[in-house]
């Protein structure tokens, strides 16, 4: 059974070592993980901080196996998008996607910014884990 996707949703993800990470959805399927790992949902404190900003594939928050435990809702539409990214294209040069647009920038407005990418599930886990191996096979932006 597919779960409705709801900007706003709190996904619950399980972690091997026993604990969930949660995750708060945003537009583009993008989830803001939460600083706190937790044994259930009422243990995640009342404030919006967040970890890093993942970009998922869409069958990961309908096919049921992260739960949806929550909802906190956006005080405006505006609210509801994720904070830039970097694309890195074929030649390694960094543009600056925001709400669906891609556009020029200059090394410093990218550099520290999030690429942009769709993470599968073992991904997500392995950088939560804090394996970095998927992250670090993401080409960086050149000066």
């Amino acid at each position: 059974m597919g779960y409705r996707i709801k900007i706003g949703n709190i996904y619950e993800i399980p972690l091997p070592n026993g604990t969930n990470a949660y995750g708060r959805l945003y537009k583009e399927y993008t989830l803001a993980i939460y600083n706190t790992r937790a044994y259930n949902y009422n243990e995640l404190p009342n404030t919006e901080e967040y970890q890093c900003f993942i970009g998922v594939y869409k069958d990961l928050l309908t096919d049921g196996r992260w739960k949806i435990v929550g909802k906190r809702a956006f005080a405006n539409e505006e609210d509801a998008w994720p904070p830039p990214q970097c694309v890195v294209s074929a030649n390694g040069k960094g543009s600056l996607y925001y709400k669906g647009v891609i556009s020029d920038c200059t090394y410093e407005e990218c550099k520290d910014l999030e690429i942009a990418a769709a993470w599968d599930r073992h991904h997500v886990i392995d950088r939560l884990m804090g394996d970095s191996k998927w992250e670090n096979s993401l080409r960086k932006p050149q000066p």
